[in-house]
């Protein structure tokens, strides 16, 4: 993310908690809103593998998909009038029914963006990656937990990515980074085209 944007980005947020009103950078004409740091990270690693310039689009973490209707009403026709597109897991679509104007499109993930990335890269792609990271020592060492070991490894696969602190934003970013675009999940490359529009 370019300093611009994450400035942006940082501006949305304290405005979000009751801080300062913001302007929209000269240039900008819409916003992707995502529900965390590991959505952000997968839609700007999407981007740059696609040489995608989101400049005009920033994508803004909300922190939870809580606080849409927030977000919403800051940045869309209430607020800063920006077009906006978002990103959402099945089991909170209704936050984001509830509050997206017919001018504005999202795009659900089945279940969440994880779990379309795993079942994009398949257990032995996701298993690689894990590797590539350094992880899987620490990922076999998690299957054996008694807790993981009567679960499927897909799902074993997104319970370790959300372990620790940090680790759900670099798998984000590296499950988009280690797939062929053709794999990509539908709801991503979607959101990107739509956000293209803007």
């Amino acid at each position: 993310m370019t300093d611009a944007r994450a400035s942006f980005a940082d501006a949305v947020a304290a405005w979000a908690a009751g801080g300062a009103p913001v302007v929209a950078p000269s240039g900008v004409r819409g916003s992707i809103l995502v529900e965390g740091e590991s959505n952000r990270a997968a839609v700007d690693a999407l981007a740059q593998k696609l040489g995608r310039d989101l400049s005009p689009t920033p994508v803004i973490a909300m922190g939870g998909v809580t606080n849409a209707r927030t977000y919403v009403r800051l940045l869309g026709q209430e607020g800063l009038r920006l077009r906006l597109t978002g990103l959402c897991d099945a089991r909170e679509e209704r936050f984001f029914r509830r509050v997206f104007t017919s001018d504005d499109r999202y795009f659900v993930c089945d279940a969440d963006l994880e779990d379309e990335l795993i079942r994009a890269h398949g257990i032995e792609g996701t298993e690689r990656v894990i590797e590539l990271l350094g992880d899987l020592a620490a990922f076999r060492t998690f299957q054996n937990q008694p807790a993981q070991r009567i679960r499927p490894v897909e799902a074993q696969l997104h319970r370790f990515m959300g372990t620790l602190g940090g680790r759900k934003i670099r798998y984000g970013r590296s499950l988009v980074e280690h797939l062929d675009i053709e794999r990509m999940p539908a709801p991503l490359t979607a959101l990107l085209s739509e956000a293209a529009l803007a």
